[in-house]
């Protein structure tokens, strides 16, 4: 094991980036620590300041379709699509460093069709549910029960609200603080009462309500105290979305998909205000005590309006692209930002402070973005490690898109809900691309990033992650389909030069592209083509028809004399760097090319299939849709090796970096003697390491349940990171050292104990022999043990085995070791020779044991549970009898013929007192 210390043998996954919002409702405390989530029919209670996973609420195999917390965060309701509600109360710790514990109080039917909406009342006692029926129901969360039931909709339920209305009454001695007369129960609950409260000198009461709204476009306002309806709203002619109340100024506000706010005051029902949004709304709220309304809807953008005046005072916006229409808007009067649900399944947390700064009849920018939170990455499609120091995480996530992502340590004093820093939290967005990114690539230095889409266009961005600054430095147009391929020098420039110092003002010289138009194109990237440099578009130095179906990658070797591309159709060509023409051609594939990698520098000789092989001319790896890899030597394009192992296509390989660049792992194995080390993602879910000498898998990592699209190597520490279509980031932790040092100490402790063993044995320490030798598990050992202590005579007296010492270790076993002694007992009552011994040492064991112990063992997976060992004992003990009676009964007839033959007289003989004289 020693002499593979150089080499990478054992990852666990240590860290993962998993979605947490896959669609549907989303709910947030009225602190605005805990943001609850859907995922599927699963509920997600995340920190909103750690992004630390807090409980995951399992569902009932049915997606979820409403989901709602508590404003004081107690309990959480969930409805699904099988019909069933289920209340769970949180018990949460101080700090939440501990986590939640959800306990599932109830499980209700709520409604007999799926429950379409639901609302929390202020208290957090209350639960309104809206369903398909048309039927809104009334819940108290503590006792489970329906206190009220309202009927009368002829539609879908759509939006819910509670709220109170407050009668300020100015003769005070009209008034009767708390005493309210035909107080009424139901089902043993209290309804919600009228209650006296003081403002200003006078003394209003408080009554409520709930306002539901449905697809009809209707609103009906429900008295909670006198169960009925107040009026019936109908102004909106399409589905009401959303609802909210202002007590200081006593108006309901609701929202419609007929792209209309009203605005209606709640002492005559009647419509105050019309606002003409011009857009689908799907989320309504007040701010500022009534003084401004919020909405959210098609187009992506939050929009504020002044109630009295009913105009915007945001400043105009650009309508949102395709899947940036708002589906939520999540706010808490308490809370100084908003939380806006995009269809994207991301989350964008607003600032609310320049509503402070808004003056009689000015305007305001649109709301400032706080963070991002990506709710899911959707299907991961490439991926790299940015900025010098690999802190981010740069995703091709089936979008026009990239998300850089943070890989820091948590720092606790600089995390809040507004501002969060830890590790996979969303650092920023860089937009530009019009269509779906493909493919991406990064620079030695990590501040460059190079992406081509199936806009048509490759772009390069510059990231300065100290400075906060991401932008696109330049845009490359020229190929006349999508890009499928792309790549950027990696050879960091001599020390001590301009560009290796400040690499942020020094771009790569030159950016490769290979499209679906079956073209590569070497493009010249120089600052006069930065994007604020002028209007003048980046230029191809060259162009060449390079296969005959589409470019899957390009990679460029270590000096850039050469690169290398590979397509669909099922070659890989190798290109002179400088003039563009075809070194060599790669054919032995039988399916696509879908990932091509040449060798690091000085990579050390391997062998090949037909013997070792230099390396000097260089290596190329490849990965194709025919489920192999192949080493390429470029001395003679011949292939060296082909590994086979994965069941489905091969989409992304690269090589292991050399041991002299990694400093965190502490392998200092000389080149010479170091042994090449590949990696492959494939479809099948799997990533290998692969050992280029032999073409055996050294180690098989499994974290992913779809494709694995994406694969990089942080060349520091040997961290790899994989991306797939699971939405999934799994980060591989290089453990050799850990997993060689803990073998080596087992090992060690493993041979002392045996050399106990020998001396417990020769010293005739049969007790202590006897645990130890189940505890090595050395079952021959163990069995010449139990021989000696069997054949012991003569035999203590009152002992069951021989030897009292070996019956009191045999009645104290621990219930793992008795198991094992059991699937020992098993295996050797299989033998004739060893059955006697099994059987004495079975006796022993039933008579140390009540009955119930032994019934109550488990197996844990080992040789099958207790019935089956049972059931092995019986048939071959049954066995064991029935050829004694065998025997027995051949005895008699032994014991006839020796009778017989005292009796034979012979002829020849004489009979001379006891004995037979022969004549």
């Amino acid at each position: 094991m020693a002499s593979r210390a150089g080499v990478v043998t054992t990852f666990e996954p240590s860290k993962t980036i998993q979605p947490i919002y896959t669609g549907g409702d989303v709910a947030i405390d009225q602190e605005g620590q805990i943001l609850v989530t859907c995922l599927g029919e699963d509920a997600l209670l995340t920190d909103l300041s750690t992004g630390e996973l807090l409980a995951r609420v399992e569902g009932d195999g049915e997606v979820l379709t409403t989901l709602s917390i508590t404003p004081s965060a107690s309990h959480i309701i969930t409805c699904s699509r099988s019909l069933s509600m289920r209340i769970y109360a949180l018990h949460t710790s101080e700090n939440l460093q501990s986590g939640i514990s959800p306990v599932l109080l109830r499980t209700l039917k709520p409604h007999a069709t799926p429950v379409v909406t639901a609302t929390v009342d202020h208290t957090g006692t209350l639960l309104a549910t809206g369903g398909a029926d048309g039927v809104v129901k009334v819940w108290d969360i503590r006792g489970g029960y329906v206190s009220h039931t309202f009927r009368g909709h002829a539609g879908v339920v759509s939006a819910l609200h509670f709220f109170e209305v407050s009668s300020i009454r100015a003769d005070n001695e009209d008034v009767v603080i708390g005493r309210r007369k035909g107080r009424r129960k139901s089902n043993g609950h209290q309804d919600k009462e009228l209650n006296s409260v003081e403002i200003d000198g006078t003394e209003a009461t408080a009554s409520f309500r709930l306002a539901s709204g449905t697809e009809d476009g209707k609103i009906r306002v429900w008295d909670l105290t006198k169960r009925k309806a107040l009026s019936t709203l109908d102004s909106h002619v399409s589905v009401v979305r959303s609802l909210d109340f202002s007590p200081e100024h006593q108006i309901l506000v609701s929202a419609s998909r007929d792209k209309t706010v009203i605005i209606w005051d709640s002492r005559s029902w009647k419509v105050r205000k019309v606002i003409p949004v011009l857009e689908g709304v799907e989320s309504v709220g007040i701010l500022d005590h009534g003084k401004y309304i919020y909405t959210g809807g098609e187009t992506g953008r939050v929009r504020i309006w002044e109630v009295e005046s009913g105009r915007e005072i945001t400043q105009e916006q650009t309508t949102g692209g395709e899947g940036d229409e708002i589906t939520h808007i999540l706010h808490h009067l308490s809370l100084p930002f908003m939380i806006c649900v995009h269809a994207d399944q991301s989350l964008i947390l607003h600032s609310l402070q320049p509503i402070s700064t808004v003056g009689p009849s000015g305007t305001i920018e649109p709301l400032p973005i706080l963070r991002r939170i990506s709710g899911t990455h959707d299907e991961i499609i490439d991926l790299a490690y940015v900025t010098p120091d690999r802190s981010l995480l740069a995703l091709a996530t089936n979008s026009e898109d990239i998300r850089l992502v943070s890989l820091a340590t948590r720092d606790a004093s600089e995390s809040s809900s507004t501002a969060a820093k830890y590790f996979g939290a969303d650092i920023a967005l860089l937009q530009g691309h019009e269509d779906i990114i493909i493919c991406l690539d990064v620079d030695w230095s990590g501040c460059w990033l190079a992406t081509g889409a199936k806009d048509n266009t490759a772009r390069l961005w510059r990231i300065d992650h100290a400075n906060g600054a991401y932008e696109s430095f330049a845009t490359f147009t020229g190929h006349a389909e999508s890009l499928g391929a792309i790549s950027l020098p990696t050879n960091p420039p001599p020390v001590g030069s301009p560009a290796h110092t400040d690499p942020l003002s020094h771009p790569p010289p030159f950016l490769l592209t290979g499209s679906q138009d079956r073209t590569i194109k070497k493009w010249d990237v120089s600052p006069k083509h930065s994007s604020n440099a002028g209007s003048k578009l980046p230029r191809a130095l060259y162009t060449r028809k390079a296969h005959d179906k589409d470019i899957n990658a390009i990679s460029v070797n270590h000096n850039l004399t050469l690169f290398a591309s590979a397509s669909q159709d099922r070659t890989v060509k190798v290109w002179s760097f400088e003039e563009g023409e075809v070194q060599g051609v790669l054919r032995g594939h039988r399916r696509g090319v879908w990932s091509v990698k040449f060798a690091f520098k000085d990579t050390p000789t391997i062998t090949g299939d037909s013997g070792p092989t230099s390396s000097s001319r260089g290596l190329i790896l490849t990965g194709s849709g025919d489920k192999t890899l192949k080493i390429w030597s470029l001395a003679d394009y011949s292939c060296l090796r082909t590994f086979e192992g994965h069941t489905n296509s091969v989409l992304k390989v690269l090589w292991m970096p050399p041991a002299e660049q990694n400093t965190t792992a502490g392998i200092t194995t000389h080149s010479t003697k170091r042994r090449v080390q590949v990696v492959s993602a494939g479809g099948d879910g799997l990533v290998k390491i692969w050992d280029a000498n032999t073409g055996e898998v050294d180690c098989t990592l499994d974290n992913h349940t779809d494709r694995v699209w994406a694969l990089a190597v942080n060349p520091e520490d040997n961290t790899l990171v994989s991306g797939g279509g699971d939405s999934v980031i799994t980060f591989w932790k290089d453990t050799t050292s850990s997993t060689i040092a803990a073998t080596a100490a087992a090992s060690t402790a493993r041979v002392e104990q045996e050399q106990q063993l020998q001396n417990y044995i020769h010293r005739g320490s049969y007790r202590e022999a006897i645990t130890l030798a189940l505890q090595l598990n050395h079952p021959a050992r163990l069995l010449a043990l139990f021989k000696d202590v069997v054949n012991t005579k003569p035999p203590e007296e009152g002992s069951l085995s021989g030897l009292k010492a070996v019956d009191e270790v045999l009645a104290n076993l621990a219930e793992e070791q008795l198991f094992t002694l059991l699937l020992r007992l098993r295996d050797w009552n299989t033998n004739a020779r060893t059955a006697p011994v099994a059987q004495r040492i079975l006796w022993v064991v039933v008579k140390s044991y009540p009955a119930g112990k032994l019934s109550g063992l488990k197996g844990r997976g080992r040789g099958g549970g207790l019935k089956e060992v049972l059931e092995g004992l019986r048939a071959y003990t049954e066995r064991h009898y029935k050829r004694m009676e065998e025997l027995v009964d051949e005895s008699y007839l032994v014991d006839y013929t020796l009778r017989e033959m005292e009796e034979v007289a012979f002829v020849d003989g004489v009979v001379v007192g006891e004995d037979l004289v022969m004549v």
